[in-house]
């Protein structure tokens, strides 16, 4: 793949010295303050830090730093980052890493806006923010596709909810493969599964009848399986690599969703896992899928047979729907085994008695776009079924 510019509404700049591109052609567009927001201390031992500071001052910007967003952000890292944004009078967030701190700089953009509760705003009063402090992403994980989208995962400690909330979207984001190198290959692994989580949660929402969003869709998912694989072996293949890039972004641009009606069951159950759990998200949807799949199926059995059929070049020859459909299912099994994912809680490390399920269950938001519309008591078996 090509090194490019692309928009929707985004600016990405994707390959080599997409950073100082990026930098160099959009800051200078905002006032002097920049909040430079990350997680852990891996953006600087590898670099990174150290790169994108230079090419701020080089911009000549003052740049306050925001370390320490966790890998599952929280409500309370939101509400400190909006108050060091507001006590800096900061003009851009420089989001650097991956989903979750840009996931956690999208609310503190709109918080930093505004004296009322995002979460209340949202959540009780159904209002959602207008106004947003100015943001950018250079990514250092893919898989979420975070830096396409304005929808963040945050989790409410004191009410054990981990849930979407909306804010800003990214003015730009860097997608360059130099700051992705040193990510360890299960992050890697894990990441990308999320993004063919995301693809198949908005194919087999609705309609489920042919649609171009749905043939690009099987595109992406294909190509996502055929990378994977290749980096299973080799995390260090930069072709697959960039490969993957793209297709996360791809799987959260809004353009598979076109016309759909999506179906993020599968995500809704694992972050209430994660709520509970703050168990790694990609690891979480991979025990999750294949049993949900296995009791949703009969519901939208010629879908999930023609998802076998042109992603995992199943034949139908001589089966039924119903068989082709569960032959597409144990294949995806098959593939989160042979790329090194867990297949159950045990493996995943949760320690998941029926008391924490049940509350998981309870607590899961049932999505609209499900071929099932599931209950909590469906929920709780699907959970047990994963242990």
């Amino acid at each position: 793949m090509k090194d490019f510019t692309y928009s929707y509404p985004v600016n990405v700049y994707f390959g080599t010295d997409a950073a100082k591109k990026a930098i160099s052609q959009e800051i200078g567009k905002y006032g002097k303050n920049v909040m430079l927001a990350y997680g852990g201390g891996s953006v600087k031992k590898s670099g990174i830090y150290d790169a994108v500071v230079s090419m701020l001052k080089e911009a000549g910007k003052d740049v306050t730093d925001f370390p320490g967003i966790m890998p599952n952000p929280t409500y309370a890292k939101v509400q400190e980052g909006a108050a060091l944004a507001k006590e800096k009078n900061v003009d851009f967030i420089l989001a650097v890493g991956g989903g979750s701190v840009i996931d956690c700089c999208k609310i503190i953009s709109a918080q930093a806006k505004t004296d009322k509760d995002i979460w209340e705003m949202e959540f009780t009063d159904h209002v959602f923010p207008t106004e947003f402090v100015p943001m950018g992403a250079v990514v250092t994980a893919t898989g979420t596709g975070a830096e396409m989208n304005n929808g963040a995962v945050i989790t409410h400690e004191e009410k054990k909810i981990k849930t979407g909330v909306f804010g800003a979207f990214a003015n730009f984001a860097v997608l360059d493969y130099e700051y992705m190198k040193s990510l360890p290959a299960k992050q890697v692994i894990s990441g990308a599964f999320d993004t063919l989580s995301h693809c198949m949660e908005t194919y087999f929402g609705s309609p489920r009848t042919a649609n171009i969003s749905d043939e690009i869709n099987e595109a992406v998912m294909r190509n996502v399986i055929r990378n994977l694989k290749i980096v299973s072996k080799n995390v260090f293949d930069e072709d697959a690599r960039r490969e993957l890039m793209w297709d996360s972004a791809m799987a959260e641009n809004g353009i598979l969703k076109l016309g759909k009606v999506t179906d993020f069951q599968a995500h809704m159950i694992e972050h209430q896992l994660g709520a509970y759990t703050d168990c790694n998200h990609g690891c979480g949807l991979a025990v999750i899928h294949p049993v949900l799949y296995r009791h949703i199926y009969k519901d939208a059995a010629e879908r999930f047979a023609h998802f076998a059929e042109t992603v995992w070049d199943i034949s139908a020859e001589g089966k039924t729907a119903d068989e082709t459909a569960l032959a597409g299912i144990q294949a995806l099994a098959d593939f989160i085994r042979e790329i090194g994912l867990p297949i159950n809680f045990k493996e995943l490390g949760i320690q998941a008695d029926d008391a924490m399920l049940r509350a998981v269950a309870d607590s899961t938001n049932i999505m609209a776009g499900c071929c099932k519309k599931l209950n909590a008591d469906e929920i709780f078996e699907i959970l047990k079924e994963c242990r």
